[in-house]
């Protein structure tokens, strides 16, 4: 690692660690004082504003859609790098939970903001995954939105394909409380920060426009995640292409 990408990583993660701890104690408050819970969101999208800007990184979006902040949506993208819950929390500015893993519990104050405002999920556990599934119907039928990645984590051995085939869970969660699924394509953030290592770069992001999730059932789950399939991994392939 050169000189100026070890300097450009201590300065990020530097700005990341600062602007969070002058954020969490709003953050708690929100936590724990119910009517302002959907506060929390908005103050980790500041936290991802502020973090951007000063990382000299600003986040090109192509908005086909633009997601309306009364509604409710569950958002899907490709997950190749570290950099995409970051990203995520940048571009998805509905009140909104991640799902993920629950691995993240076990870093400081951060794991404890994202056990109070987001859902976690032990994919090797069956009740975790059970309770996990509750808890995100609660969300939507509430009015809260997901942000799913269905790859079930960094696992992809061929980025930028996808790896296959998508976890079920984003896809029952949509039909069964008939919201729409917002595809989000992340182009390069796997180039930014392809391991532990951040790299200058100017992250790029599509939303795509939302696939109504009315005309589905479960009989045809297949036919829906091969369609947000395709939809995500054309514009990775045009990107690879140059196209």
């Amino acid at each position: 690692m050169g000189v100026f990408t070890y300097l450009f990583n201590f300065w990020c993660i530097a700005w990341l660690i600062i602007i969070f701890v002058a954020l969490f104690p709003f953050i708690f408050a929100c936590i724990k004082i119910k009517r302002l819970n959907r506060y929390g969101t908005k103050l980790t999208n500041i936290w991802a504003d502020v973090f951007f800007l000063i990382s000299g990184m600003p986040v090109q979006i192509e908005h086909r859609f633009k997601p309306d902040a009364n509604n409710t949506y569950v958002f899907v993208a490709n997950h190749f790098s570290y950099l995409d819950v970051a990203v995520g929390m940048k571009v998805v500015r509905n009140y909104f939970s991640y799902m993920g893993k629950s691995s993240v519990k076990n870093i400081p104050l951060l794991g404890y903001m994202f056990a109070k405002l987001h859902i976690q999920v032990d994919r090797s556990d069956k009740e975790s995954r059970s309770k996990s599934m509750m808890r995100s119907k609660r969300a939507l039928d509430t009015g809260r939105s997901l942000f799913i990645m269905p790859e079930g984590g960094i696992i992809s051995h061929e980025i930028p394909k996808m790896h296959q085939p998508f976890k079920d869970g984003a896809f029952l969660l949509a039909i069964g409380s008939k919201v729409p699924i917002v595809p989000i394509t992340f182009l390069n953030l796997y180039e930014i920060m392809p391991d532990k290592t951040i790299f200058w770069g100017l992250p790029k992001v599509i939303v795509h426009e939302p696939i109504d999730t009315s005309i589905y059932s479960k009989e045809n789950l297949e036919e829906l995640k091969t369609r947000v399939h395709e939809v995500i991994q054309n514009e990775l392939d045009a990107y690879k292409n140059g196209n």
